[in-house]
């Protein structure tokens, strides 16, 4: 019991001192570089004229650099690296125990956040240096969607072929069967899921969102025994607070796509690894709001003339076009989070 807590919190509390000693280097080569948007967006995704998005970004937050995001994921594989390492260079019972690295619970999690952070990391590059096909620059919506659709296939086939899942725990139910479907049911999660990369928009926010997240399946893995995997989702909330310690306002850079699609790829596949898919929907809520109110804007406007349901999507933007201060938006989500939080844990566990 004391050593699945030891092997939980250490790596975690490591991989935050990774975080904090590699952001000066990360900051100094995004600042020198100038690692940033060069041109606002002058249109919303539906191609018309974003003039309240335009004014709640001042020209001091469009020099903010992205690829923060490199702080969660490069801490996250340096501290996973280097307990694997340890173990098996100095070869000791205490050292093998604190080893989270498992084929059963952490590789393919691990996989996936590398990948779609690499994917990100293109992105970001493109971005800022003005190049790709999207508005402002960058990897078109339906490149990476194709990505993210490549590695839900890359999961799915995992989990039926190898892990031989096909069903999904539907608490106080039961078990749903779903065979060959479960494919496709992984792949709308993913998707929906990644979608929600969009709450990167205010200093701190995505940060205290995505600790909580991850925080909620570290207990929800520990409880389920599964305890690489718990110390794997606790790695993570280390990294990202250190992230979140340069990022709390005024903000030294942004998470970015290299951080969000990595982040919200992984977290699905735990979500799946722990049999907490529907709790991910209470967990999770915050991201999916989130996408959900972009798309009901894109949708409104085109289906009722032009009238919009927020005065400008996603959500937490329409929240600061009220009136609310970005510290306000951050604190009220970070506590909305925390309490979604603590309801989902109790829904994975009681059912």
């Amino acid at each position: 019991m004391e050593i699945d807590v030891i092997k939980i919190l250490l790596p975690s509390a490591f991989a935050f001192f990774v975080g904090i000693i590699m952001t000066p280097f990360l900051t100094d080569f995004l600042y020198r570089n100038k690692m940033w948007k060069k041109s606002s967006v002058k249109q919303t995704i539906d191609g018309q004229a974003a003039t309240i998005s335009s004014k709640l970004h001042n020209d001091e937050e469009r020099k903010t650099p992205r690829m923060g995001g490199v702080v969660v994921w490069g801490s996250t594989l340096a501290t996973a690296l280097l307990f694997w390492l340890f173990a098996a260079i100095f070869p000791s019972p205490i050292l093998s125990d604190l080893n989270f690295l498992s084929r059963g619970q952490t590789w393919l999690p691990l996989f996936i956040l590398i990948a779609g952070a690499l994917c990100g990391l293109v992105d970001d590059y493109l971005v800022c240096h003005d190049r790709g096909t999207y508005k402002g620059g960058g990897l078109s919506l339906s490149t990476r969607l194709l990505f993210v659709t490549l590695l839900g296939l890359l999961g799915a086939w995992w989990f039926y072929a190898k892990l031989g899942m096909n069903a999904v725990h539907i608490p106080f139910w039961g078990d749903l069967s779903l065979g060959i479907f479960f494919i496709p049911f992984f792949l709308l999660f993913i998707i929906g899921i990644y979608s929600g990369g969009i709450i990167d928009g205010v200093d701190g926010l995505s940060g205290g969102v995505f600790s909580t997240i991850y925080g909620a399946y570290a207990i929800i893995a520990y409880a389920n025994g599964q305890i690489d995997l718990a110390a794997y989702c606790a790695v993570v909330v280390g990294g990202l607070l250190a992230f979140l310690w340069f990022n709390i306002p005024p903000a030294r850079f942004f998470n970015s796509e290299t951080g969000t699609m990595a982040l919200t790829t992984s977290l699905v596949v735990v979500a799946f690894l722990t049999q907490a898919v529907v709790p991910l929907l209470i967990i999770a809520f915050l991201l999916i709001a989130t996408s959900a109110s972009s798309i009901i804007q894109i949708l409104s406007k085109r289906y009722r003339g032009g009238k919009k349901v927020f005065l400008v999507a996603p959500l937490h933007n329409h929240f600061q076009a009220l009136g609310w201060p970005a510290s306000k938006v951050t604190m009220r989500y970070w506590v909305i989070g925390m309490i979604l939080a603590v309801i989902g844990v109790i829904v994975a566990l009681v059912g």
